[in-house]
């Protein structure tokens, strides 16, 4: 991706082994967007849902129309609007036989995204993956994955009880920002979460620093993460999202 205004964003999506070996599609999605407010958003499709491709894709874009322009001083609540309408166009998707809550099972996917105002950002959260801000004093402020009551479960936006798993994370004034989806979590940060995997999270930092060419950053972040080393890691597809804000 290029730069927007004062900000610096590179991202990268790569399917997992376990989808190409299926010849399955990459079911993780991500979008970023620039109005009053910084938007990004990443979701991974479910890969037991029919058309959790779909539901990431419309869930990424819904949201990034709506948060552009989003008045921060209420951000919580227009983030679970924004959630609310990406669901109701769900429920009315061609796709959904149902055309109720029940169909929207078909579209499960997770979310964590963030919007960033003057300074002042806050990560959203339902599911696995993670967000992570990076401050210049080495603070850490994370959105940890979570689950449910076994380790390969997780939590979709497109569940009825979808509220009760909305999480968020306010910081104020990082340098960077990561979001990530759960095939990249493993490898990028310590087993309990409590800090970053140093050895992949700061070269990958110091190199999309330095590098001034955004295409050519994309591509050497996408060659990262379809390494052998980092497909036999995490056979899930990979999304990371990479901002600098300061």
């Amino acid at each position: 991706m290029t730069n927007k205004n004062n900000f610096k964003i590179v991202a990268a999506r790569v399917a997992g082994r376990s989808h190409r070996n299926c010849n399955l599609p990459c079911q993780d999605f991500y979008q970023c967007a620039l109005g009053k407010n910084l938007i990004a958003v990443l979701s991974d499709g479910a890969g037991s849902a029919k058309y959790g491709n779909i539901g990431a894709r419309t869930l990424c874009s819904k949201l990034c129309d709506i948060l552009k322009n989003a008045d921060f001083d209420h951000i919580e609540t227009e983030i679970k609007n924004a959630i609310a309408t990406a669901r109701q166009h769900l429920i009315i998707h061609r796709f959904n036989q149902t055309k109720n809550e029940i169909g929207l099972e078909d579209f499960a996917a997770t979310l964590v995204g963030v919007v960033y105002h003057q300074g002042k950002g806050i990560f959203f959260h339902i599911g696995d993956g993670a967000a992570l801000a990076l401050h210049p004093n080495n603070e850490l402020n994370i959105s940890r994955p979570e689950n449910g009551n076994f380790s390969c479960e997780t939590f979709f936006f497109t569940q009825n009880f979808w509220k009760n798993n909305l999480r968020f994370t306010r910081f104020a004034h990082p340098e960077v920002l990561f979001l990530m989806s759960d095939g990249v979590t493993s490898f990028a940060f310590q087993p309990d979460f409590q800090n970053i995997e140093k050895k992949f999270i700061i070269p990958i930092n110091n190199f999309l620093l330095a590098e001034p060419d955004c295409s050519k950053a994309a591509k050497a972040l996408t060659n990262t993460l379809n390494t052998p080393r980092a497909q036999k890691l995490n056979p899930d597809d990979k999304t990371l999202v990479w901002i600098k804000v300061a």
